[in-house]
């Protein structure tokens, strides 16, 4: 059988989401065809995203502070605070469905967006972009569904699915009130997943240091980023 050969191309240079008056450029390729789930998996495993049918990962000029960051969820140890999140919602309940958009779940995105980056380009999505941000997959991607006691929609995560553990694409929640800590529940939640169903990883995106919007995920140890060509041990904050 013989393979496509893989392109990459490289983006225009945008102002960078998370560190100020710096540019950000991107290496990307297409996913897709029968091999699409090998090929992401490679990607994946080398400090890649993905984004709808597209793996990316940073290539800027004169900064390398974008690190992808993964769990190996065998060896986590929560944190006392981590701890408490998870205690404070005994009745919540968590259901992997298809890349299925809906309704419900793009009033919450909406609602989310307004609230949390109401500065960003997110906020402007139309259903459209969000149905396709869910639905326009080429690998194994589900949904995540949390809902509460009285059956309402708190919480919505995107995860693709590698051959050593799951991908958290994309999360959104709640924004009210800030207590509930829904995203910190979301992460949690994934890690036991990833441990029940035999995958050793969760991959939680790029980790940037000096990023206020990234600094969480360091609080979730131990934890390990892709750096200079392999993965290695973050430091505790």
């Amino acid at each position: 059988m013989q393979h496509r050969p893989q392109l990459f191309y490289t983006t225009d240079p945008a102002p960078c989401p998370y560190l100020p008056e710096r540019l950000e450029r991107k290496l990307i390729t297409a996913l897709g065809g029968p091999d699409a789930d090998i090929i992401h998996d490679r990607l994946a495993q080398a400090g890649f995203r993905r984004s709808h049918s597209m793996a990316y990962t940073p290539a800027c000029a004169t900064c390398r502070a974008c690190m992808s960051l993964r769990l190996p969820v065998a060896d986590f140890q929560p944190s006392r605070t981590q701890q408490r999140v998870w205690r404070r919602h005994p009745n919540l309940h968590a259901t992997l469905h298809a890349p299925l958009p809906t309704e419900e779940q793009f009033i919450l995105f909406q609602r989310y967006q307004n609230a949390r980056h109401a500065e960003g380009e997110m906020v402007t999505m139309s259903w459209d972009d969000y149905a396709a941000m869910i639905a326009h997959t080429p690998i194994t991607t589900y949904v995540v569904e949390f809902r509460d006691d009285t059956d309402t929609l708190v919480c919505v995560s995107l995860i693709d699915v590698l051959s050593d553990g799951l991908s958290a694409v994309y999360t959104f929640y709640e924004p009210a009130p800030q207590t509930h800590s829904w995203g910190t529940y979301s992460i949690l939640w994934l890690i036991q997943h990833t441990r029940a169903i035999g995958l050793s990883q969760l991959y939680l995106g790029y980790y940037v240091p000096g990023s206020a919007k990234m600094a969480y995920k360091a609080r979730f140890q131990p934890a390990e980023v892709f750096h200079n060509g392999h993965w290695e041990a973050l430091s505790p904050p």
